[in-house]
């Protein structure tokens, strides 16, 4: 079948160029359950637009009957981050002109929300599907605000508009994903919400997650599903226990500004099999694939920055483990007083694995050298 495609005004520029955004919907006989699918938020992790790509071409390879509900992907999802560039690298994780993180900008309706207990007491004996139904009327209703305060005279800041533009695309999805990679050198990894989508994780096929014991609900994943735990546990606060059928991952594909194919084959593969374990996709003799994944609480990540200013050498490389006292690297450090260069060896504070380092082995004090986790949860 062929998707369904939609093309949507983003923003203009001074210039009278315009910025546009292209979305492709396959919608199966059955108007059910809705994903919701992005990449490219920030302007070097380019990865996700292949999975993308390769996930239109196998859907368009599907009838309509093996389409559940309905399916949407949006690649290049930041034009504008996508287009930045700084000599020969590829940057776009901040809008340059306000100076924010283009994933830490989103709406986050349990901020907003003043009623969530009288929502609850009002809606309690209703079956969990119609509670549901009116939780997400209710977070829409107070989103047409942000169109609202966007239409008047004196409208709303850039990151605003796009942010708008981004959740009325995919907040009453079931299932949301968010395909990035690191800025720098890393493996493949995911985030996780606790509760009932550290089961669903397996079924991405991927080795390690990382398990959102904190967040501040202003990235894209966080702003989607905290309103969603909020009514949980406002819930079974008040003794019922209900679970929402919403699940909200952001997928790490390798690294930045690289078309990975293992990272491509990773991502493409894990969404398949996914959407399969959710009845989204049925598929003929497909035999669905569960696998252990690692969960690592973000309190368990330690990053390493440079002591003193240097050049970075014989860096232990991704997925070594080490143990406390282990050499991590070596800074080659210069000096103006005369002195001859020096060697400056850097040693790991607990045990671990390296799962992220950066692409610049040129540092000055206090640049980001790299990631060790314990996939020890404690």
């Amino acid at each position: 079948m062929k998707p369904t495609i939609e093309t949507l005004n983003l923003f203009k520029l001074a210039s009278g160029d315009e910025f546009f955004l292209q979305i492709y919907k396959f919608i199966g006989n059955k108007k059910s359950k809705k994903v919701y699918i992005q990449s490219n938020l920030h302007g070097s992790e380019i990865v996700g637009n292949a999975v993308i790509s390769q996930l239109i071409n196998f859907l368009s390879g599907l009838n309509k009957s093996q389409i559940n509900g309905e399916i949407c992907l949006l690649p290049i999802c930041n034009p504008l981050g996508t287009n930045q560039r700084n000599h020969f690298f590829s940057s776009g994780r901040y809008n340059s002109y306000d100076g924010k993180d283009w994933n830490r900008i989103f709406w986050d309706y349990e901020k907003v929300c003043q009623d969530l207990d009288e929502f609850v007491k009002n809606n309690i004996k209703f079956d969990s599907l119609t509670i549901q139904e009116n939780f997400l009327q209710q977070q829409k209703t107070s989103f047409t605000k942000q169109l609202e305060k966007i239409n008047q005279p004196s409208s709303a800041p850039l990151f605003e508009q796009y942010r708008y533009q981004l959740q009325s695309l995919s907040m009453d999805a079931n299932y949301l994903i968010d395909i990035h990679s690191s800025s720098n050198q890393c493996i493949d990894y995911l985030f996780c919400f606790p509760g009932q989508q550290q089961e669903s994780a397996k079924y991405f096929q991927i080795d390690y997650g990382i398990l959102m014991d904190t967040y501040d609900g202003i990235a894209f994943d966080e702003a989607f599903m905290k309103p969603w735990l909020a009514l949980e546990k406002a819930l079974k606060k008040m003794g019922r226990e209900i679970i929402v059928d919403r699940e909200s991952w952001t997928l790490e594909l390798g690294s930045g500004m690289t078309m990975n194919p293992h990272s491509i084959k990773t991502g493409v593969q894990g969404i398949i099999n996914y959407l399969v374990k959710k009845e989204i996709l049925t598929l003929p003799n497909y035999s669905l694939k569960r696998k252990h994944i690692t969960l690592v609480y973000r309190r368990n990540i330690r990053s390493y920055y440079a002591p003193t200013g240097g050049m970075i050498q014989n860096r232990l490389s991704l997925r070594n483990q080490v143990k406390k006292g282990d050499k991590l690297y070596e800074i080659l450090s210069f000096n103006k007083q005369g002195n001859l260069p020096e060697i400056i060896n850097i040693y790991a504070e607990k045990d671990g694995f390296i799962f992220d380092v950066s692409t610049n082995c040129s540092v000055n004090q206090g640049d980001y050298v790299l990631d060790i986790c314990s996939p020890n949860i404690d």
